[in-house]
């Protein structure tokens, strides 16, 4: 199960996303926003982190004007691990290094084409289980 969560800069993206989810039948849960309208990214970074931290979701996907503001909110949270990425290989790098749960993406920064590249990589890139990567996070994580 994949949450979902964006403020206003990130709605539109979050619907390309939707589409791509929908046509791979992967189930996710969206948890807003709903519209264009002006919101507080911060409300749904910690809605997304909740529905992860108690086990609903396996990973998200959180998307603001540019990912920046909504992934410190998210990174802020016990356990979650937000990676803002722009790219391919860092979607790749962060699942396989970091065992990042949580995809940040810029609605104003990356268009939907290379956003569903960004988030298949991310959802289909396992976790190296290398031990210099776990050790890594567990450091992150004290």
């Amino acid at each position: 199960m994949i949450a979902l969560g964006c403020d206003h800069g990130g709605y539109e993206l979050k619907q390309e996303i939707i589409g791509y989810l929908k046509s791979k039948n992967i189930p996710y849960k969206d948890f807003g926003c709903d519209s264009n309208k002006s919101v507080d990214y911060p409300v749904y970074a910690k809605k997304v982190g909740k529905a992860i931290q108690s086990g609903e979701c396996e990973k998200g996907i959180l998307i603001c004007g540019t990912g920046i503001g909504i992934s410190i909110a998210a990174n802020k949270m016990k356990g979650i691990r937000a990676a803002l990425c722009t790219d391919c290989f860092c979607a790749e790098a962060t699942r396989q290094h970091n065992n990042a749960n949580v995809l940040a993406l810029g609605g104003r920064v990356v268009g939907p084409g290379l956003a569903v590249k960004i988030v298949d990589t991310f959802l289909n890139t396992e976790f190296s289980n290398e031990e210099r990567h776990q050790r890594r996070i567990d450091q992150i994580e004290d």
